[in-house]
């Protein structure tokens, strides 16, 4: 019994991080709180079978991932250029813009929050990478597990765990920097600009931006040091918190329906 006590609050110390990581993979808050949930109950109903070979951190991870691959969300890979269907369809719905003023307006949690919105569009573009590069970068660069422990939760080999963190990284900065317009001028992603003139336009969008350490030190960086920046950013923000939470989770729920509307209207 004590020792059930004991994993029951190592698992209370991590709970949060553990939700954290199911949101990014099936980008849904209810779906979250059902693996976390089920996630808990397989880890307590089978810990006499855990033999510590290794942490149990990273044993409960491997059940939650294991889970959370049966969701089709999970397995659903995003297209890249879904964010700016997105767009569209709210420029040519005006019910859709309208819902998502009453989302932000009616919302304890509806704010527009910069820092906020670079962790949600984060979330966004590890969406368009095939699964396992995705778990395996989620875990490598933001949970900050070992390679021989994502080995262990991926039940990869060393050698494709680091393959998919590598190509996971250089899609990133491709992706990033082709569409990133906070980064590059060049950038034709104007969701940032477009949605705090919207729902908070008391705040300055640049001067809000350029309090943010990527954006001040964007000039002076290559997009390999910019990603690492931004992967530092997103390191430090729970995506299941926040004061712009709700108007994040609204979107990145509905993302997927909305741009496959827009591609069978495109078709």
């Amino acid at each position: 019994m004590d020792n059930i006590k004991h994993y029951q609050n190592q698992f209370i110390l991590f709970q949060d991080e553990l939700k954290s990581f199911i949101y990014r993979i099936v980008t849904h808050k209810q779906e979250t709180e059902d693996i976390a949930q089920e996630t808990y109950i397989k880890t307590f109903a089978n810990i006499k079978s855990y033999e510590q070979k290794a942490s149990f951190k990273t044993w409960v991870f491997t059940i939650a991932i294991n889970l959370a691959k049966d969701s089709l969300r999970a397995r659903q890979r995003w297209g890249e250029d879904w964010m700016e269907l997105v767009k569209d369809a709210h420029i040519q719905d005006k019910k859709l813009l309208k819902k998502k003023f009453e989302v932000s307006r009616t919302s304890e949690h509806g704010k527009f929050i910069i820092r906020e919105h670079i962790n949600y569009c984060f979330s966004c573009v590890t969406k368009t990478l095939p699964l396992t590069n995705q778990v395996c970068l989620l875990l490598k660069e933001v949970y900050n597990f070992k390679i021989d422990e994502i080995m262990f939760i991926t039940n990869l080999t060393k050698g494709k765990v680091k393959h998919a963190i590598a190509n996971s990284r250089k899609d990133m900065i491709r992706i990033f920097k082709k569409r990133c317009a906070l980064i590059n001028k060049q950038g034709i992603c104007h969701q940032c600009t477009g949605l705090n003139k919207r729902f908070n336009p008391d705040q300055d969008l640049y001067i809000e931006s350029n309090k943010i350490k990527m954006i001040k030190e964007a000039r002076n960086k290559n997009y390999e040091e910019l990603l690492a920046l931004r992967l530092e950013l997103t390191r430090n923000i729970d995506p299941l918190k926040g004061e712009g939470i709700d108007l994040h989770n609204y979107l990145i729920e509905n993302s997927p329906r909305w741009a496959k509307h827009q591609l069978a209207k495109n078709a």
